[in-house]
């Protein structure tokens, strides 16, 4: 059946192979012009219609499979004709040089218009190459009656005059029909306006400003042999450069400035390429920066295979974190170690969107302006890598990661880090990042710990607009000298649609009110609900803890209840302070996150607990010392356990 029109336009990917159809009226030599390629030699016996060949790859010139089908009004019908059409990635329109006619009804009355019209309708226009053939009867040319045709219809690629009968211009007009499909005009280049079409100067402009390293507007020869090489495997002469720098000086004012390449020559040098027949140039350069023949980034550049397997988690790896120090240093042009909003916006300038909107400033650190710093900005990317390394993978892509810093594809840049299993088996881990979900009833202070991490106070939190809220926030900690990342995650306080989400983390935080007796009863529920029978750590946080501590409405005390789950007991803490709030809690999680058997430690602190009670009570007793001794030998016995611990990841 033959495909019918659809609604919407899909993407065409880049050509793996391609279908080239001759037609054209009886006895112009379609099927002459095949055998002709195929066997070296004119054909004695001509049947009406050839078979479908497919040229291997590595025997053409652009080094794709290519299938050659011929189409005969005398063995196949108009159904037929329109079915071959709409699996044709280029039609080659044959006429007969020597027939007037021939050239009237194939340039004209028949085809052209009729194939045209069909195109319109199909879910993208087919490139067109009207072929002369017999050109050996003749001495004189049917360019003159061709090109007003060309002229009239862009999808008309352009035409060759050939000859099946002494093998004139066979092999070129296949190659013709390759380069058609391969590296098409029409998406780059307006013949009318002679210039080229705005979605082709948009990716050029980006592939500019990706290839300008050091952001100053100009290609230095450096920056020019980078992106010569790059997408040629080759280096440009010197003298080849400047050859190419006097020809844009020649037609262009502002082409060349401080003896490099700006913009304008850029894009004014591949101008030059198209209306000179080097379109594939062109191709070349916007295939090797990943977009496909619609002109945007490939599916396949922006996401590369990456396998995670469940229980591991995503970092940057070494590489990855200098690239992206090199772009920060590339825009961060007054050297303040921050991004201002106008540097903020250079550096995604070569994003089709804004990716990070106002609620970024309230997830990672910012000077005193309000501006990312380098911190903030490294860790805005640690953030997007852990939990959606689909879209770090995405924002590489278009920053050029895989073509500036040499790599095969941005997966090479993401470190996919081992079950958590297996870091609990050998008592050691490699991971940077350290995920913390922080549990609390509503107003129990979870956004101002959040914000606290980043170094903000009470005062300063009250300027965050609601809308600019974020339930995120990173920075850094040090654990026994390793710069670590902690991820705080603000989880919904309504407990009954929890999602797995929000129970993966490496350490829960459990926060309430000192202040509101209702508050802890929310903790202990989450607890027995969620974490008791865990393995995850825990940490009961006493928030607000500069106002009067108002005895909790709940079974047992705070302090009682992690005792009795052998929890680390209540840490105070408050946000509500002149300077930068304390650190000190939050290099606890983060060990508590790389050591969960630290936990050991606290048992220990539960039996000098209860050693200190019992002295209290009955000092004199005669079995008191018996006692102590016995829970001084299980003391030692645990902190030679925990030593043995914390000492073998060091």
């Amino acid at each position: 059946r033959a495909r019918l029109p659809s609604s919407s336009t899909p993407k065409r990917r880049m050509r793996k192979d391609v279908r080239i159809l001759l037609v054209g009226e009886p006895k112009v030599g379609k099927t002459s012009l095949i055998m002709s390629l195929v066997s070296e030699e004119f054909p004695k016996v001509v049947p009406y219609r050839a078979e479908e060949i497919t040229i291997p790859a590595d025997v053409t010139p652009e080094k794709v499979p290519t299938h050659i089908v011929d189409y005969s009004e005398a063995e196949q019908t108009d159904e037929q004709l329109f079915q071959e059409i709409s699996k044709a990635n280029v039609i080659c329109i044959v006429y007969s040089v020597n027939n007037k006619t021939s050239i009237e009804k194939a340039t004209v009355r028949f085809r052209c218009h009729v194939l045209l019209n069909k195109m319109l309708c199909m879910w993208f226009r087919v490139p067109l190459i009207l072929v002369g053939n017999k050109s050996d009867l003749v001495e004189h040319s049917s360019m003159e009656t061709i090109l007003p045709i060309m002229n009239r219809y862009s999808e008309i690629e352009t035409c060759v005059e050939c000859s099946a009968k002494n093998l004139k211009n066979i092999s070129e007009l296949f190659y013709y029909a390759q380069k058609a499909v391969l590296h098409p005009t029409g998406p780059l280049y307006c013949p009318e306006r002679r210039d080229m079409k705005s979605l082709c100067v948009k990716a050029l402009t980006r592939i500019f400003k990706v290839s300008d390293l050091d952001n100053d507007g100009i290609l230095n020869d450096n920056e020019l042999n980078f992106f010569q090489r790059t997408c040629f495997n080759t280096p440009l002469e010197s003298q080849a450069l400047e050859d190419v720098k006097n020809v844009v000086r020649k037609n262009l004012s502002d082409g060349v400035c401080d003896n490099g390449l700006t913009l304008t020559g850029f894009l004014f040098l591949h101008t030059l390429f198209i209306q000179r027949g080097r379109h594939e140039t062109t191709w070349t350069v916007l295939r090797r920066f990943g977009y496909d023949d619609d002109l945007e980034l490939n599916q396949d550049y922006l996401f590369p295979p990456l396998k995670l397997p469940p229980d591991c988690t995503t970092e940057l790896n070494h590489n990855a974190y200098l690239f992206l120090q090199s772009i920060f240093d590339k825009h961060d042009k007054d050297r303040d170690c921050a991004l201002s909003p106008e540097e903020t916006s250079d550096l995604f300038d070569v994003f089709p969107y804004m990716p990070w909107g106002p609620d970024v400033n309230n997830t990672v650190c910012t000077n005193d302006q309000g501006w990312i710093t380098y911190q903030g900005y490294l860790s805005q990317w640690t953030l997007t890598t852990y939990l959606d390394v689909q879209r770090c993978l995405e924002y590489l892509g278009y920053l050029g990661y895989s073509i500036i810093a040499e790599q095969e594809s941005q997966a090479s840049g993401i470190t996919v880090t081992r079950d958590k299993k297996i870091d609990l088996q050998k008592k050691q881990t490699q991971r940077s990042v350290f995920r913390c979900n922080v549990f609390g009833d509503v107003g129990s202070g979870k956004s101002g710990f959040l914000q606290a991490f980043l170094g903000r106070n009470h005062m300063r939190q009250k300027t965050i607009r609601e809308e600019h809220r974020s339930y995120y926030a990173i920075s850094t900690t040090y654990v026994y000298g390793q710069e670590k990342y902690l991820l705080l995650h603000e989880v919904s306080p309504d407990f009954d649609t929890l999602s797995d989400a929000d129970l993966a983390c490496d350490i829960v935080c459990l926060f309430y009110d000192v202040s509101n007796p209702y508050s802890f009863e929310y903790c202990a529920t989450v607890f027995k609900q969620y974490f008791m029978d865990s393995k995850v750590p825990c940490m009961m946080i006493a928030a607000k803890s500069d106002l009067p501590e108002i005895k909790q409405m709940y079974g047992c005390s705070p302090l009682e209840f992690c005792r009795r789950h052998k929890m680390p007991p209540p840490q105070s803490f408050t946000c509500n302070t002149a300077a930068a709030p304390s650190r000190d809690i939050y290099t606890k999680l983060t060990t508590m996150a790389m050591y969960p058997l630290i936990l050991l430690l606290y048992c220990w602190w539960h039996l000098k607990t209860l050693i200190l009670h019992v002295c209290q009570a009955d000092l004199r007793s005669s079995t008191f010392w018996l006692r102590a001794s016995a829970g001084a030998t299980v003391c030692a016995v645990l902190g030679f356990a925990m030593y043995r611990v914390l000492l073998k990841p060091r």
